[in-house]
């Protein structure tokens, strides 16, 4: 197809708030490099990613945001964002395989290559390089996953950033089947895609939540939910779980390792509670854990997140949608914490 010069979307004008989001009809539609396909957006999910990197919650400059993205380097404006994306490709670089066009494809967020290179460290999709919050976006064809199942544009824009990011936790922390892992944060997107994929692996799965979101969690197969209040120890007893998945940190920190077993293991991707939080050093070492800090994507991870989807093994949480017009509102939404997943806008 012939791609037209210009597509609407939503830029990134400056760190702050919504206010620094900008309704767009004039920007260029991308052109493929050799290795590139371009992808008309359907749908695109709103995650932390975007939102941290928005108010420059990245930096650890007091606020002078030099640092205020996931690679830890300036951010280039105008900028659009948008990690999670599902579309079809509808045009392909000189060298990828034309009979892509039309596929419908997820692309994996953490990006390896980009504008004909290697990355070191990688991008992530929507912060060094260009997003899903337009009506096209380009990204390195092997970036493009092709998905093949019944799911909508929009639940399949669940998907990508929060499983993505819960699948390399498991991963990095190597759980296993019969192993028992606990889950805080476990309503939020990451969260809720944590205990469906430590379900498929035969985990069982205790998940921190609030009381109200605790049967949804039970439903997505947690076999207990803690409210977030609830003293650990206590309710769990000291060395009793192999695994924490951790995304929110904060004053309540110490306790996630009082209840980890002797050569238990700690995955990180998230410090909503609060980033700085108090270490034992002697309960480190004398209980021989392992730390997992889990931003960049292991190599087989997504494609493996696919096979996931594409099986029905795991299935999307889609909470709300908007239109991407109205990006404001649904991040405001999203900020609230009062929904359980993910909430997807809609892009065409």
């Amino acid at each position: 197809m012939t791609l037209p010069g210009n597509m609407h979307g939503v830029v990134l004008t400056g760190h702050g708030g919504p206010e620094m989001l900008a309704w767009r009809d004039d920007l260029a539609v991308p052109v493929p490099g050799r290795s590139d396909v371009v992808i008309r957006v359907a749908a695109a999910g709103v995650n932390n990613t975007d939102i941290n990197t928005r108010i420059g919650w990245y930096s650890k400059s007091d606020g002078a945001a030099e640092d205020a993205t996931w690679s830890g380097k300036p951010l280039t404006f105008p900028r659009v964002q948008g990690a999670d994306v599902c579309g079809r490709i509808v045009a392909v670089g000189a060298a990828v395989d034309p009979g892509r066009i039309g596929e419908r494809v997820l692309i994996e967020p953490c990006l390896r290559e980009a504008d004909g290179r290697e990355l070191d460290p990688p991008w992530y999709f929507g912060s060094e390089c260009d997003g899903g919050f337009a009506q096209y976006t380009r990204v390195a064809d092997r970036h493009a996953h092709a998905i093949d199942c019944g799911l909508s544009d929009v639940e399949l824009a669940s998907f990508p950033c929060s499983y993505s990011t819960a699948e390399n936790m498991l991963t990095r922390a190597a759980l296993r089947e019969g192993e028992t892992v606990l889950v805080t944060g476990a309503s939020g997107g990451v969260g809720s895609a944590t205990v469906q994929l430590a379900r498929a692996r035969g985990a069982q799965v205790i998940a921190v939540t609030s009381p109200a979101k605790a049967p949804t969690l039970r439903e997505l197969g947690a076999a207990r939910t803690l409210d977030r209040n609830d003293d650990l120890v206590a309710g769990l007893g000291a060395s009793s779980v192999d695994v924490v998945v951790d995304l929110v940190a904060g004053p309540k920190w110490p306790a996630l390792l009082e209840v980890l077993r002797p050569g238990g293991r700690y995955a990180v991707a998230g410090a909503i509670g609060g980033p700085i939080v108090e270490l034992d050093v002697r309960t480190l070492y004398l209980k021989d854990l392992s730390f997992f800090g889990c931003t960049v994507l292991e190599t087989d991870v997504f494609g493996r997140l696919v096979g996931l989807i594409e099986s029905g093994a795991i299935r999307p949480l889609v909470a709300e949608t908007y239109k991407l017009r109205d990006i404001g509102a649904a991040q405001r939404a999203f900020g609230e914490k009062g929904h359980t997943g993910k909430i997807v806008l809609e892009v065409d």
